[in-house]
C-alpha cells in the first residue's frame, strides 16, 4: 500500500506476474496490442485480486529481457480503453434495467388502478372477466418492475464496481527476475 497525494487515500496493489505481454491478451486475436482483445483469464485474475480492495494499482511483472517500453505504452492505453468502455457499458446496462423496471412498475400500478375501477363497476360478465385478467397482470407487472429496480441491478454491480476500480487505477510494468 502507498499514500497518494493530497487526498491521503490508500491504494492497494494488484500484483500479477506475466511470462510475456501476450498473457494479457486473447490467444485467438491476431491484431496488434493496441487493438487486441483482453484475455478473460487476465480479467478474472484482476477481478479476484481486486475483490476486497477499494482503490487499486495494477502492477504487472514482466521478465526484464522481454520488456518493451513502446509496447507498454500501447498496452496501458488498450487496458484503459477496455476498462472505460466496459465501465460505461455496465453503468448503461444498470440504468436501462432500472428504467425498464420503472415502466413495468408504472404499468402494474395503472393496471391495479384499473382493476379497482372495474370492481366498482362490476355489473356485467365482460367487466368481471376483464377485471379478473387485469388484476393478476397488475400484480405481476408491479412486482416484476420492483424486482428490476431493486434486485436485478445489484446482481450487475460487482462487474460495474470492478471496472470502475480499474478505470481509476494506475497501471505499472515492472521487472521480475
Amino acid at each position: 500500500m502507498k499514500k497518494e497525494g493530497k487526498n491521503s487515500y490508500l491504494k492497494e496493489d494488484i500484483l500479477l506476474v506475466l511470462d510475456s505481454y501476450e498473457d494479457i491478451f486473447s490467444d485467438f486475436d491476431p491484431r496488434p496490442h493496441s487493438q487486441k482483445a483482453i484475455s478473460g483469464d487476465f480479467l478474472l485474475e484482476c477481478k479476484h485480486a481486486s475483490l476486497d480492495k477499494k482503490r487499486v494499482e495494477l502492477k504487472l511483472f514482466i521478465p526484464k529481457q522481454k520488456r518493451n517500453f513502446k509496447e507498454e505504452v500501447k498496452i496501458k492505453r488498450r487496458l484503459r480503453e477496455h476498462f472505460k468502455r466496459h465501465c460505461r457499458e455496465k453503468k448503461k446496462e444498470i440504468r436501462k434495467i432500472k428504467l425498464n423496471g420503472f415502466f413495468w412498475t408504472v404499468l402494474g400500478s395503472l393496471m391495479m388502478i384499473l382493476s379497482v375501477f372495474l370492481i366498482s363497476m362490476q355489473s356485467s360478465f365482460s367487466l368481471h372477466l376483464l377485471m379478473t385478467l387485469v388484476q393478476p397482470a397488475g400484480w405481476f407487472f408491479l412486482w416484476e418492475g420492483l424486482g428490476k429496480i431493486l434486485i436485478t441491478p445489484k446482481e450487475r454491480l460487482p462487474d460495474y464496481f470492478f471496472y470502475k476500480k480499474m478505470v481509476n487505477s494506475e497501471i505499472y510494468f515492472l521487472n521480475c527476475k
